[in-house]
């Protein structure tokens, strides 16, 4: 029998990088859910409980930290491994996601094999 996949949910609004990352993630044996903006991402994640998000920082309706914030300051959630990928590598921006608690701050562009490594390494 095999081992129920790994859920990840995808936070990201530009449709091409939904389309390559949801493919490759795919094809890697997880399952994806996708969410262009990230008004719902936390409330799903209370009730989905997947094995790791991905988060833009920049999205519409509600950004990557107000997300991030969400998940990590509910003990509910808060145990769910984060990891950002945004186009924004100002470092203010990359010390305040690792403080509240992502794993990871991958910048684009961005390598899918090194993205795809470190997903391995976080949740298997």
């Amino acid at each position: 029998m095999n081992a129920p996949k790994k859920k990840i949910f995808y936070a990201e609004d530009s449709d091409s990088l939904i389309k390559l990352m949801t493919y490759k993630l795919q094809n890697e044996g997880y399952d994806v859910t996708v969410f262009s903006t990230g008004e719902n991402v936390y409330e799903s994640a209370v009730t989905e409980k997947p094995d790791l998000v991905i988060l833009d920082l920049m999205m519409p309706i509600k950004d990557g930290l107000t997300v991030l914030k969400e998940i990590k300051s509910d003990p509910a959630t808060e145990s769910i491994p984060v990891i950002m990928l945004t186009t924004n590598a100002e470092e203010e921006n990359i010390l305040k996601a690792l403080e509240i608690g992502a794993e990871e701050y991958i910048t684009k562009p961005f390598s899918t094999a090194v993205l795809l490594a470190k997903i391995k390494k976080i949740i298997g």
